[in-house]
């Protein structure tokens, strides 16, 4: 499927949002598909990428940044927080030239490939939100399917990588929505 990653970014960080802006008051503390994050943690995370997006799509490498980040984001704001995080993410990956490379921890790293894994990120965690807040979980159907064509044939892989949960085996006939969380880890 063709897509064009700065999009599709785009798109499924303003689902995310969607949801982080529909978090009430009472629901900071929910439990969410992420075994050790609670919504406010899932939306920490969330913010933290984001801040980081900014300084790493310009050209800075880890040591520039430092540990910068390394404190609660979200504050007494946490929705502010999150706002700013992600205007200020949204038009870095804007701006940047995808052919160029950014500095991650793993080394050099083409620019569109780490938009794509911001995208994968925003979709399942705006994902987990939904459920940790009891909000509509149905995924953008064409995300679903560009991210499955490209998780699909690396099931084993990401589950050794230790970034998603264990094995889930979705039930037959499954739509291809369950069929990425299964590839993810969770229970649709």
């Amino acid at each position: 499927m063709d897509y064009d990653v700065k999009e599709i970014h785009r798109r499924a960080v303003e689902f995310s949002a969607s949801r982080v802006e529909a978090i009430r008051d009472d629901q900071w503390q929910e439990r969410t598909p992420c075994s050790d994050w609670d919504v406010r943690a899932l939306v920490q995370h969330l913010v933290y990428e984001n801040v980081w997006t900014v300084p790493l799509m310009r050209g800075a490498n880890l040591q520039d940044v430092g540990d910068r980040f390394e404190r609660d984001l979200l504050g007494d704001d946490p929705k502010g927080a999150w706002e700013e995080a992600m205007r200020e993410a949204l038009a870095s990956v804007r701006d940047v030239d995808l052919d160029l490379d950014v500095h991650l921890s793993r080394g050099l790293t083409p620019a569109r490939l780490y938009t794509f894994e911001l995208f994968s990120d925003h979709l399942i965690h705006g994902w987990d939100l939904s459920r940790g807040i009891g909000a509509d979980e149905r995924l953008d159907d064409d995300m679903v399917q560009v991210l499955y064509e490209a998780f699909a044939p690396f099931e084993d892989q990401l589950k050794r990588s230790g970034v998603y949960g264990p094995k889930v085996v979705p039930p037959d006939g499954a739509d291809l929505q369950t069929k990425l969380l299964a590839l993810t880890g969770r229970v649709a």
